[in-house]
Formats: structure tokens, C-alpha cells, sequence
């Protein structure tokens, strides 16, 4: 029989805890060109972003033109749209694996 110390059990408690923060997770978000609409800085000029519970995040994983063309009467560059993504949350983007614009 194989003994587990404490200190080992905690280890693996905590590693486990890791592991379940990082799964994704599915977000009903609101999309736009970060830097027209949400008046996030960004130096490479427009780029996706969502908005989850008032905060602004990144997206990588999918690109405005994805989704049409940013620049018509309702693309990201004028219009901030409902939309649902499947993802994981890391400091100020997300990387997603599905991002899908909802209907208005």
C-alpha cells in the first residue's frame, strides 16, 4: 500500500484546482472593436473584444473580419453586438474556441 503524506495531498488538492480553473467555459458577452467601442489602448490599432460583467478582455481566437465587415452599419467598428463564446479567461483576453454572433 502506497502512503500519501499530507504535504502530497495538499499538492495534489491545489494542482487539481489549477486544472479546473482553466477549463472552458461558455460566456453570453457583448463583442466589439476594443479600441472604437470599449476605448480599450491598443497599439496595433482595432481588434476584437467582449465585454463580460463590465469588464473588457481580448480575444484571441477569432478575428473581426470572422464576422463580416467591421466597418459596415452593423459591423464591430460601429455596433456593439450580442454574441456567444466558448472559452478560457487569462488576465485581460480569451482564448476562445467558439465565437458565434447572436441575432439582434
Amino acid at each position: 500500500l502506497h502512503r500519501v503524506d499530507r504535504r502530497q495531498r495538499q499538492m495534489c488538492i491545489r494542482d487539481s484546482s489549477l486544472h479546473a480553473q482553466t477549463k472552458e467555459k461558455t460566456y453570453k458577452v457583448l463583442a466589439a472593436c476594443g479600441q472604437c467601442q470599449f476605448s480599450m489602448n491598443n497599439s496595433e490599432g482595432c481588434d476584437l473584444a467582449i465585454q463580460i460583467a463590465g469588464k473588457h478582455y481580448w480575444v484571441k481566437g477569432s478575428e473581426m473580419s470572422d464576422h463580416g465587415d467591421e466597418h459596415a452599419e452593423d459591423g464591430m467598428c460601429k455596433a456593439i453586438r450580442k454574441a456567444k463564446v466558448i472559452g478560457k479567461l487569462e488576465n485581460d483576453t480569451i482564448n476562445v474556441s467558439e465565437f458565434t454572433l447572436l441575432k439582434k
